[in-house]
């Protein structure tokens, strides 16, 4: 008996043991669950949960004539989230009672599945309960749209279980136009362009938002209602005009072509205020086709003889020689320092003056004024070059623009042959777009603009600031060596010796230039290839310059025509042909006589209240026969060529007026003085009235106004 006691005292023993241990188990369990349950859905959450990032909407470029070079528009991924509860409710009911509606609706927007293929696929994702299940992807704003208003997605996330995430991509709707310039966003990339220099502007503030992530990594968006909503980019507005660039970009892309060309750019800039109003770039693909690949007005590079405009300007500042001072060409040769100095042709000319040697572009001419006059102070002439600041940058707002190079007396890099070399482009590196702003203070009677593309800042439409033109220096050189330059680029253009004479011989308006041929290195093949780089700079009209154009090519190996007038010359003929066609001649005509009056030709009705009209014809100062001035109501229209207003009959209000080709305000006010009830219909003006003209009328009566 005892030993039986024994074990049932260890059996009840254990048992009380383990009932408690349950006990405990459940009332441990009923703890968590019921009192600290909240705590440890928010520690489970923590662990799931993240902040992240919300781009903003990047703001748009636009051109100076209103057009869009860069803008974002709205992508997106629409996924399905087959475990939410509003769409597992009743067992799957509202999931049954919508997929075969929402699988035709889908088949019909995207075509790209049949109705039974989307079934199939939204019945398999809500079988498996897939969590963040990608239904399509990269969906336009106007597909989204419409996705709104299908069955199962119109009744909200909760209850559908769809999410969209919206991306924005960035879309250049011109493509090559200036494409360089406007700039690259790339994800994964770095900008270019605009849209790198004006980053901060465009790219706005980013927001915040609350993500679970859920099996698989991914992430889907947890309403909590402290979401931080993104702020949207600046819009920038450029000063580049699409019509200009297209006439750039079409010229010089001709040229390219027909020349098997490596590289080449155009800049037209605004005379009297830098306004670069278009840029174009174009590179030489492997596969022969040509692209905006890189930015080559911003790049330095010998500029050859457009570079000789700027040894005539030290020469003619510090005094050292005038127009007619004479030099010897020697024949198109001159052996200097046991090195050569060779014309482009062999002309048999001696005997010439400093203003012929730059007409003529002769390497030699300029290289033996110019080492007359510095080789035993060369510090003067590397220090007036550099006070035309041609060994600074351009200040354009544009990155990536590249420092100019030059040597200077006792470096280096300075050898006997470095003065006379530089006199003629070579032995220094300067980018086009430095030559046209040279060129530029040249046609503006010596006043330096800064170049700069970018004009205004806007936010939604508004403006918020104002880039205006920046003179960088008011006076180049003195008056005096202005109009003896200006003189000598005419020459060029005008004079029978000058290098683009026969190029611009004929045209209506007059050109002062200077056309450029160098010999540039073929990366580690030198100079042994004969590529030459083909260059024309230059202002048009002569006499009242409105634009500068720089147009620099570099030419294919052994190219067959390769001088400046004959390869760069003619884009800028064909350039300042149409801006003269299409912007300076019609300005011209209006300056020439501003009191042209063309006569109005077109046929015109207007009606309505007296007072209101005249109001504005005085405000403009449009003259008018007034045929009405004593009746309320008149109606305008053209006679004899002149604007005449005469009596509107409205009638007596006990029958019913025209108040056809009223404007809806005037139309009412007339109807109800009668005690009309008025409905209209459209926009417009009153096309129809439903009571016919002269019917009685009583007051109370409805009228209805079909407007066009």
């Amino acid at each position: 008996m005892e030993i039986k006691k024994d074990i049932l005292w260890r059996v009840y023993l254990c048992y009380i043991v383990v009932i408690g241990f349950c006990v405990f188990i459940l009332v441990k369990a009923f703890i968590i669950q019921q009192v600290q349950g909240k705590y440890w859905e928010s520690m489970s959450d923590s662990l799931h949960q993240k902040i992240e990032s919300i781009d903003a909407s990047r703001g748009t470029i636009y051109s100076a004539n209103g057009q869009m070079l860069s803008t974002s528009i709205p992508q997106f991924d629409i996924y399905i989230d087959f475990g939410a509860d509003g769409l597992r409710q009743k067992n799957g009911k509202r999931f049954r009672e919508n997929v075969d509606s929402l699988s035709i609706c889908l088949a019909n927007l995207f075509k790209n599945k049949s109705a039974a293929e989307y079934k199939r696929i939204l019945s398999t994702g809500y079988r498996e309960r897939s969590r963040y299940f990608s239904l399509e992807r990269k969906i336009s704003f106007r597909e989204y749209q419409e996705l709104k208003k299908f069955p199962l997605v119109r009744q909200g996330r909760n209850k559908s279980g769809f999410i969209a995430e919206v991306k924005n991509i960035r879309l250049n709707p011109y493509q090559l136009l200036a494409y360089r310039t406007i700039g690259l966003d790339r994800e994964n990339s770095q900008k270019v362009g605009l849209e790198q220099t004006y980053d901060t502007v465009l790219k706005g503030s980013t927001g915040k938002r609350l993500v679970r992530y859920i099996a698989g990594g991914v992430g889907v968006p947890v309403e909590d209602g402290n979401e931080i909503d993104p702020v949207n980019g600046r819009d920038i507005v450029t000063n580049l005009d699409t019509h200009i660039q297209e006439i750039t970009e079409d010229a010089l892309m001709k040229m390219m072509v027909g020349n098997e060309a490596t590289n080449g750019c155009a800049i037209v800039m605004e005379v009297k205020t830098g306004k670069v109003r278009a840029i174009a770039n174009l590179g030489r693909r492997p596969d022969g086709n040509y692209w905006e690949d890189y930015n080559y007005a911003l790049t330095p590079t010998e500029p050859g003889s457009t570079f000789k405009l700027t040894t005539m300007l030290t020469l003619l500042d510090e005094h050292k020689i005038a127009l007619n001072t004479p030099v010897n060409l020697e024949g198109g040769k001159w052996v200097i320092n046991k090195r050569t100095v060779y014309d482009s042709e062999e002309h048999g000319k001696y005997q010439v003056t400093a203003k012929q040697a730059l007409e003529m572009s002769s390497n030699v001419g300029m290289a033996k004024l110019t080492y007359d006059a510095f080789h035993n102070e060369p510090q003067v002439y590397v220090d007036h070059l550099k006070h035309l600041q041609l060994d600074k940058l351009t200040g354009i707002d544009l990155a990536g623009e590249r420092h100019p190079l030059m040597y200077s007396p006792g470096s280096k890099n300075w050898s006997a042959t470095t003065l006379p070399w530089m006199a003629f482009g070579y032995n220094l590196l300067i980018s086009p777009l430095r030559t046209a702003m040279l060129y530029n203070a040249v046609a503006n009677n010596g006043k330096m603009m800064q170049p700069y593309i970018v004009d205004a800042i806007q936010e939604n439409g508004i403006e918020v600031q104002k880039f205006e033109p920046k003179v960088v220096m008011d006076s180049l050189s003195s008056s005096s060596t202005l109009r003896q330059v200006q003189e000598c680029l005419y020459g060029v253009c005008n004079s029978p010796e000058g290098t683009g004479f026969t190029l611009l011989k004929g045209e209506p308006f007059k050109v002062a230039g200077k056309t450029g041929t160098a010999l540039v290195a073929n990366g580690k093949r030198g100079y042994a290839d004969k590529v030459y780089q083909a260059s024309f700079a230059g202002y048009f009209p002569a006499e009242d310059p409105q634009y500068t154009c720089v147009v620099v090519i570099v030419n294919r190996p052994h190219a067959a025509k390769f001088y400046g007038a004959s390869v760069a010359g003619p884009v800028f003929k064909e350039i300042a042909e149409r801006l003269y066609t299409l912007y300076v001649q019609p300005e011209q005509e209006l300056k020439e006589d501003k009191r042209i009056i063309r006569k109005d030709t077109s046929n015109y009705k207007y009606e309505g209240y007296n007072a209101d009209f005249r109001t504005v014809l005085n405000g403009f100062q449009t003259p008018y026969s007034d045929q009405g001035k004593d009746n309320f109501w008149v109606s305008f229209s053209r006679a004899n060529d002149k604007m005449v207003a005469t009596p509107l009959a409205i009638g007596n209000l006990k029958s019913m007026p025209d108040v056809t080709g009223l404007n809806l305000k005037d139309a009412i006010y007339i109807c109800e003085n009668a005690g009309l009830h008025v409905n209209a219909f459209g926009m417009g003006k009153v096309k129809e009235q439903s009571i016919k003209i002269g019917d009685p009328i009583a007051k109370g009566e409805l009228i209805k106004l079909t407007l066009n």
